[in-house]
């Protein structure tokens, strides 16, 4: 149980590190200092159900269809490829230095809104929770439970770290190498995640 609490943490945390509007919204309101509690507890409470259920039904469907566990393997290994792939291109793109946005704060609900918009109508958030943490989780059978909370936990200490320590980052992400040292990092486990699915 506990090796698959550990190996859902350090994958889900590997997933959700890939920079994307999500990341970039809660990185920003993290160094505005706006509303950073409800942004955490929307994204972390949104990965945590999406991923229970694809652990949860993922491993049921596969049951009634045996061949879908090998393709949406494949798939996944694909898509990290690609992926990874992505963000090795905008590396050599040169990265862009993070700026807060200008002006007086949002309200609450126009923040809520957008973090809602940012998470559940992005299809990468489907993807990596309920088909590639879902499909992964039924290498750790019977603790694919374990596996989800490890994975959920990542998902909170992520976002929890990005928003209350981003006034901490401020000097480091209005650097553009800053940018490009992390889109290399991500795209290198993008295609070590990818490697351990074609080859475990």
């Amino acid at each position: 149980m506990f090796e698959a609490g550990f190996q859902g943490f350090f994958t889900g945390l590997s997933l959700i590190l890939a920079i994307g509007a999500q990341n970039a919204f809660v990185l920003r309101q993290g160094i505005r200092r706006e509303h950073v509690g409800w942004v955490v507890a929307i994204c972390a409470v949104s990965d945590a159900a999406l991923i229970v259920a694809g652990v949860a039904g993922f491993g049921v469907v596969t049951e009634a269809l045996p061949w879908l566990a090998p393709a949406m393997r494949w798939l996944g290994v694909a898509f990290l490829l690609v992926y990874g792939a992505l963000r090795f291109k905008a590396a050599l793109r040169g990265g862009e230095a993070l700026r807060p946005a200008e002006g007086g704060q949002v309200p609450l609900g126009r923040v809520v809104a957008t973090a809602l918009l940012l998470t559940w109508a992005n299809p990468h958030v489907y993807l990596d929770t309920m088909v590639l943490l879902g499909s992964i989780s039924t290498q750790h059978a019977p603790y694919e439970a374990g596996f989800a909370a490890g994975a959920s936990l990542a998902s909170l200490c992520f976002f929890a770290s990005l928003g209350y320590g981003a006034r901490l980052l401020v000097p480091v992400f209005a650097n553009p190498r800053a940018w490009v040292v992390l889109e290399v990092v991500v795209g290198v486990t993008m295609w070590a995640i990818a490697a351990a699915l074609a080859f475990g």
